[in-house]
């Protein structure tokens, strides 16, 4: 059975954790994802869906991977975890994250690298990488830093505790929260929804906002002054701006052009 199943569906692609009950991140789970990745990244959708099957996104990490370890070999781990990272943040398209039940560490961590973190009610979230004496090294506090403030960043990660969705939308960690029967088929539709979108327009709106992560204010104004206006040239806004004269707002279709 593979660990990590994706499917197409229209302009929208789903990758799925899928070996319940724990959704465990061990060597063969993180490899099955990266290639996964790799596969979108080749052949991109215009939106995409990352979600579990089960009863909880993910247990966490199978401790065994850490059984030891060198420093030199868990510094080759962590390069190799956060090369995951980094293109999950860099996909030119919405990204959208889908947690029920508990999603732990470096679930919660690839959570953090998508542009949305829709969660069902009884979803719980947690950095609990002190238990086995590690901070964690999927880029989980600078991410929580920024969405949240360097303050909860630091307590959600030493405190190692379990933290409820209603408290992460609260801190600007998730962005809504979804009753649990209704979680799977939001974030499907939602994610069509972006699919289906200005997707070059997506893509530029997240250029901006890495920019202002990376370069400050001034980074961003600078990528918008010098790259925004290329969306003038696009087939989606021409057809996007004559649907709007003809039509009315909200009537346009787009084709990702």
């Amino acid at each position: 059975m593979s660990l990590v199943r994706t499917e197409r569906d229209g302009p929208m692609a789903v990758i799925t954790l899928n070996s319940p009950p724990l959704n465990l991140f061990d060597r063969a789970m993180t490899e099955e994802l990266m290639a996964a990745f790799e596969a979108i990244q080749n052949d991109p959708p215009r939106g995409l869906l990352v979600r579990a099957e089960g009863e909880v996104v993910s247990g966490g990490v199978n401790v065994n991977e850490f059984k030891g370890l060198t420093a030199a070999e868990g510094t080759r781990l962590w390069e190799q975890l956060l090369g995951l990272i980094d293109r999950v943040e860099g996909f030119p398209f919405p990204v959208v994250f889908a947690a029920h039940g508990l999603t732990l560490t470096a679930a919660f961590e690839l959570s953090l690298a998508c542009d949305l973190i829709i969660a069902s009610e009884s979803a719980h979230f947690g950095l609990v990488e002190i238990v086995v004496g590690l901070t964690p090294s999927m880029g989980g506090p600078q991410r929580l830093a920024e969405r949240a403030g360097s303050g909860r960043a630091r307590q959600l990660v030493m405190t190692g505790g379990l933290f409820d969705a209603a408290t992460l939308e609260r801190w600007n960690v998730v962005n809504e929260v979804k009753p649990d029967e209704e979680i799977d088929a939001y974030a499907r539709k939602l994610t069509k929804r972006l699919a289906n979108g200005p997707t070059l327009a997506h893509a530029m709106t997240k250029r901006i906002v890495r920019a202002w992560r990376d370069e400050g204010m001034a980074g961003a104004d600078r990528v918008t002054r010098r790259d925004a206006a290329e969306l003038f040239e696009t087939e989606d806004l021409k057809n996007a701006v004559d649907s709007f004269l003809e039509n009315g707002p909200g009537k346009a279709t787009y084709e990702g052009r």
